[in-house]
């Protein structure tokens, strides 16, 4: 059977997001979220979406391909391969990540970072290719039909908003996640410091829900939140959850999340998702707290090219 690495095309958004749900069932995959990705990508990013296709069967696998554009140091990139689990075998991931490669090496890329499922057969696939073994990271999974911790009341000077009340003005939001983001455990890093930018790919994004989205105000000015992300099919997901230097140690994150959670439940969510890396003890402490259980576990892969 014969496979195609080509271009994304919109009409592909259908089987990508298809594709994405097969391979990683604990993140949120819906066609209009890629549309909408492939839309508004950064110039600098040189995103590239690609997609493996047979006659037969159509999209078999994807890869979501770029520059990380916002890290502190130049030359980094990232292939992120997934083939849908009914169709081994055939070359797809081999075939994307090759012309992954070659893209990201045309665009300056000298590093390379590709998340894979930790699992025997996607280690020696990476390390055949020359990749190493970096940090991990959980997908951690909430049955919000089970129970949630008690809603607690907000002590004195705080006050709890929806993303939404910022509407008129986001921008105490963007600055928050710019902040939270910073010191945010990981491989590469990010500084957001483009907030046009933000507020036409974050805020504008059709998975975020702003009703859900949870920001604990101290004396009026913004000091925690946990963004809330839907796909309408009745589960919803943890984008971000974080606390301003200043504002930590007082428990204002979780208090957010576990304020988010609740609404989410009321508003007929049925399961709750979030991701956590490995090394990041304090946060895996408070979804251990909420019941999270990890799902799977993903291992951040890296190679040097060029």
């Amino acid at each position: 059977m014969t496979v195609i690495v080509r271009d994304v095309r919109p009409e592909d958004a259908e089987g990508f997001a298809r594709v994405r749900r097969a391979a990683l069932p604990f993140l949120l995959a819906t066609p209009e979220q890629f549309v909408f990705d492939w839309a508004h990508a950064h110039p600098d990013s040189h995103d590239r979406p690609l997609v493996a296709v047979t006659e037969a069967d159509g999209i078999i696998g994807t890869a979501q391909v770029g520059i990380a554009h916002d890290a502190p140091r130049p030359g980094i990139g990232y292939a992120n391969v997934y083939v849908d689990p009914a169709h081994p075998g055939l070359g797809a991931g081999t075939l994307l990540l090759r012309a992954a490669e070659e893209h990201l090496a045309e665009r300056g890329a000298r590093t390379v970072y590709s998340w894979a499922l930790d699992e025997p057969e996607n280690h020696t696939w990476a390390e055949r290719r020359g990749y190493a073994p970096s940090r991990s990271a959980h997908f951690l999974r909430l049955d919000l039909t089970a129970g949630l911790p008690p809603l607690q009341e907000p002590p004195a000077g705080v006050e709890l908003r929806t993303a939404e009340d910022f509407a008129a003005d986001p921008r105490p939001l963007f600055e928050l996640d710019a902040v939270t983001t910073a010191d945010e455990p990981g491989d590469v890093g990010a500084e957001l410091d483009d907030y046009a930018h933000w507020r036409e790919t974050t805020w504008e994004h059709p998975l975020l829900d702003r009703a859900l989205t949870t920001v604990a105000v101290v004396d009026g000015v913004p000091a925690a939140f946990s963004a809330a992300q839907t796909d309408g099919r009745g589960r919803y997901a943890s984008g971000m959850t974080g606390t301003a230097p200043a504002f930590r140690g007082r428990g204002l994150a979780k208090l957010a999340k576990n304020t988010s959670l609740h609404r989410a439940r009321a508003a007929g969510c049925t399961e709750a998702f979030t991701g956590n890396d490995a090394g990041n003890g304090p946060m895996l402490a408070i979804n251990e707290w909420f019941g999270y259980e990890v799902g799977a576990t993903e291992v951040r892969y890296v190679r040097t090219i060029g």
